[in-house]
């Protein structure tokens, strides 16, 4: 007990000085070796036994993780590491790989002020590493690297010291291109790792050795007394791991190389929220300030059979306190009844923490990810997290037992707060609950954790598919008129133009309700094609869709916009064809005629008539289902060539590209969504299980003209809608 009084009398000493705190995230390609380097690092730390480290994957929380050897959610730990004399707080996040646990990703990133990239030696940079690179990347968060799982070129490859390094330079090359490529510009070359200023380690986690220039300048040891140990044998090698052990070059590394919050929050405030920056709580979080207004933002949701919900949040500024009043950006109050640090698995009460730290927050009853917490009622909030991938693939949840129905809403609307990629429909009527994810294997793991966590047994539903739509050409104009006649709404609905889309999925154009101050806005929508009057007259993106004022001069028109915004919404959450969600429309309210009396222009009155007018102009321009489509890479022994082309072709695929690098072939390929279920089984049997495919990319392409008809009569029937 004493062991861990005084591990968190540090954890708590530490995270008073913010100059001394480092929030990291590890990141990488499945089975990059992630969890076992964070079980080093704790080692290191004193906080897990050095032998059960790199075997006991201490970050991987749940049974299922241990079982199928993957990590399934991000896991926090606060750990204190001393670096030339002085004690250093890392606030680390261990994330998942697996693409279908991106979201954990995305969210983790929000959270953190640098990444620790890991790439395998033998593998090199792959298609997840990019994906990891590009979300950490966007938000501004600082990559360093570190090249595991070294032994594998010496004991596998058989490479000699030279063969190694060239090995290692092509690694570093790689992810300094994808730097170079996704930073935003000012950190294009700023931010490129290089070995001779030790932003770049290499070891092996599983044996618990890392070797950077500072390290090998200091101790004399160099690559050829690593190959020289692998020679002699395990002793030796363990020996290694203790002459330069793993924490010291990797967490060395962290504290020389990543910002400080108020270093971070310097730069990245930019970027994720759009307030005034000269407003007291815009100097508190430029600076960092632990005296100024409370400003967190929940990057994870954690649902704990004994505390109830657990938010994990980052303190932007302020100070928060146990039993401390807070709101949401949504204006709900709440009571902050617990703050928590952790050991791992292990959580323990504290009584505040200052800005620049990430804690776990009891009280924020019905909190989701991404949600801006403040001691000020309606402070601007952060930017909504957006995730790089779309949920593509659904599935129909349905209790066994009728008494279990109850107990499955609960479980899955929390599941969805926990997870913003899982999206939940609720039918109560007949019991069936739609649950969409981001692949077959993230509702896999939502099924497993229903069954075993919560004791609930269920029967699922083949997977479906979850398509987009759209439209091809401008409508006429409509009229909307509403249920008692006296307010009309004429509406136009169009494609949205190609660059303002992209400019939406890249997350250079928020999705937000701009107002009359958004300048930085408005110039991006003059970039994606706009007139400057266009784009002061838009009043929402959303949905990768945008909705245009082009009234004038009509008087009440600032007390219902509101309600056209929120028609807007639901038409853009659910369209006309076969209720699945719109992307790429461009909304316009032409013109419209109001009551004089407020009484007769409420919401009863506006939403059906501006809904009903965007759903019948949208019909009439020309509608179109867009499904999606992931790019993948296929790794695959150089005799399976055949099979591999045999096996896209069979699922309306197209190969790409195919280069071969000795005995194997890199293909990639483009798969509708719709036709890769069960394609992993396929894969392995045609190639005797000696092929792998990596999820490269995901994106909308529009559904061939001839297979219309027939999805979208198959999507009404299984909704329950009219076939027409």
């Amino acid at each position: 007990m004493a062991e861990k009084e005084s591990m968190l009398e540090k954890i708590k000493r530490a995270m008073k000085v913010k100059e001394q705190i480092r929030n990291i995230g590890v990141v990488a390609h499945i089975d990059h070796g992630k969890t076992t380097c964070c079980d080093s690092l704790l080692a290191g730390c004193g906080m897990l036994s050095y032998e059960k480290a790199g075997e006991i994957c201490f970050m991987d929380t749940k049974e299922v993780e241990q079982e199928r050897g993957i990590t399934v959610q991000s896991a926090d730990v606060n750990m204190v590491h001393e670096y030339k004399g002085k004690e250093y707080l890392i606030n680390l996040i261990d994330t998942p790989g697996h693409v279908d646990f991106g979201g954990d990703v995305t969210r983790a990133i929000r959270a953190i002020d640098g990444a620790l990239v890991l790439a395998d030696a033998a593998e090199g940079v792959m298609p997840q590493t990019e994906t990891v690179l590009r979300q950490a990347l966007r938000e501004r968060v600082k990559p360093v690297l570190f090249i595991n799982k070294a032994d594998r070129l010496i004991s596998e490859l058989r490479l000699n010291p030279q063969q190694i390094q060239e090995r290692f330079l092509k690694i570093i090359s790689d992810v300094n291109k994808l730097i170079r490529d996704l930073s935003p510009e000012e950190f294009k070359e700023k931010w490129q790792v290089n070995v001779q200023e030790g932003s770049v380690c290499f070891g092996s986690a599983i044996h618990k050795w890392a070797l950077s220039f500072p390290v090998m300048k200091e101790t004399g040891l160099s690559f050829k007394d690593v190959v020289e140990a692998y020679q002699k044998g395990k002793e030796a090698v363990d020996e290694f791991s203790k002459k330069a052990p793993l924490h010291i070059a990797v967490l060395d590394m962290i504290v020389k190389h990543l910002p400080n919050p108020k270093q971070a929050q310097q730069y990245r405030m930019k970027a994720i929220w759009h307030g005034d920056e000269n407003s007291e709580v815009g100097k508190a979080l430029l600076n960092c300030d632990e005296n100024g207004p409370l400003v967190m933002c929940v990057s994870k949701v954690v649902v704990d059979p004994h505390a109830g919900e657990i938010a994990i949040a980052r303190i932007y500024s302020g100070t928060l306190s146990r039993g401390a009043q807070v709101f949401f950006s949504t204006g709900q109050e709440a009571k902050a009844s617990q703050i928590y640090v952790w050991k791992g698995q292990h959580k323990y009460p504290i009584d505040s923490a200052p800005a620049g730290n990430i804690v776990g927050v009891v009280g924020l009853r019905g909190v989701s990810s991404g949600e801006t917490i403040s001691s000020i009622k309606d402070v601007e909030p952060f930017e909504s997290i957006k995730h790089i991938f779309e949920p593509v693939v659904t599935k129909a949840f349905e209790a066994k037992n009728p008494k279990d129905l109850n107990k499955l809403i609960e479980v899955l609307r929390n599941k969805s707060r926990e997870d913003p990629t899982l999206r939940v429909e609720i039918n109560e009527e007949t019991g069936e609950h739609l649950v969409s994810g981001l692949g077959e294997l993230h509702l896999e793991i939502v099924e497993d954790d229903l069954r075993r966590e919560h004791g609930l047994e269920i029967k699922t539903s083949p997977p479906i598919v979850v398509y987009r739509e759209s439209v091809t050409k401008k409508s006429p104009i409509v009229e909307g008129k509403s249920p008692n006649k006296h307010n009309k709404f004429l509406i136009t609905v169009e494609p949205l133009p190609d660059k303002a889309f992209e400019m939406i999925e890249e997350g250079e154009l928020p999705e937000i309700k701009p107002r009359k101050k958004d300048e930085e806005i408005f110039k991006k929508l003059q970039e994606a094609g706009f007139s400057r009057d266009d784009a002061k007259r838009v009043k929402d993106i959303f949905n990768g869709s945008i909705l245009i004022d082009n009234t004038s001069g009509i008087v009440h028109i600032g007390e219902v916009i509101e309600m056209v915004i929120n028609a807007f919404e639901e038409v853009m959450k659910a369209g006309p064809v076969a209720k699945e969600p719109c992307m790429k429309v461009l909304v316009r309210l032409v013109d419209c005629t109001l009551h004089e009396d407020a009484i007769h222009r409420g919401p009863a009155q506006v939403i059906p008539a501006v809904r009903d007018a965007i759903k019948q102009a949208f019909m009439q321009a020309e509608p179109i289902l867009y499904e999606p489509v992931q790019t993948i890479r296929i790794d695959s022994p150089v005799q399976f060539m055949g099979s591999l082309s045999k096996i896209v072709q069979s699922r309306r695929g197209q190969l790409l590209d195919m280069q071969q690098e000795g005995e194997t072939i890199v293909a990639m390929a483009k798969l509708p969504v719709a036709d890769m279920f069960g394609f992993t089984d396929s894969l392995r049997g045609e190639t005797e299980g000696r092929a792998f495919w990596f999820l490269v990319d995901s994106k909308f392409e529009k559904l061939p003209k001839s297979l219309q008809e027939n999805v979208v009569k198959k999507i009404r029937e299984r909704k329950g809608l009219k076939t027409e």
